[in-house]
């Protein structure tokens, strides 16, 4: 009993801790950003979120990143030459199946003359939960300029989107 309270109290809290990709670099394999210099004023940016990172997250902390970085080179704006979101979408099953091994687990089988050897299945124990865990990694290849903005729909101030964006970025806490 005492392993069944200590198991349900951590998952208990790993549930709540789970939270969505922060913004952060991609160091050791975690999700975040990451920028590849491609020419002095050309980089290739992405940000790869976990799955409790939506679309919308991704893509905003991927042209904050370029801003960003625009404004680390000397820049002024950037434009987004090309721009992709990739979806992961990955069915997970949860429960117990026939792959769970309980302390408690009495495995039953009985012989048809037709079938063979056949397994009895617990319609309490034998339960699958399936969900999807879908994961977004956007990524664009930025050309970066000095001066005035152009007229162009892919052309972007990189402090404005700073000054836009800012308030929706969340940084990883320092504990």
């Amino acid at each position: 009993m005492r392993r069944i309270l200590f198991s349900v109290a951590a998952a208990t809290c790993l549930a709540a801790c789970a939270t969505p990709t922060p913004y952060q670099a991609a160091e050791d394999g975690r999700q975040g950003y990451s920028q590849t210099q491609i020419e002095a004023n050309r980089f290739r940016v992405s940000f790869r979120g976990n799955s409790l990172t939506d679309r919308e997250t991704t893509e905003n902390y991927l042209l904050y990143r370029a801003a960003e970085l625009t404004v680390e080179s000397g820049y002024d704006y950037f434009t987004v030459v090309t721009r992709a979101t990739d979806e992961d979408t990955q069915l997970t099953s949860t429960g117990f199946g026939p792959n769970y091994a309980s302390p408690f687990a009495v495995n039953y089988a009985y012989y048809h003359p037709r079938w063979g050897w056949r397994g009895w299945h617990d319609p309490f124990w034998d339960d699958r939960n399936y969900r999807e865990i879908t994961r977004y990694e956007a990524s664009a290849e930025i050309f970066m300029g000095r001066g005035t903005k152009p007229d162009d729909a892919n052309a972007f101030d990189a402090r404005d989107v700073i000054s836009n964006l800012g308030e929706e970025i969340v940084r990883p806490s320092t504990d």
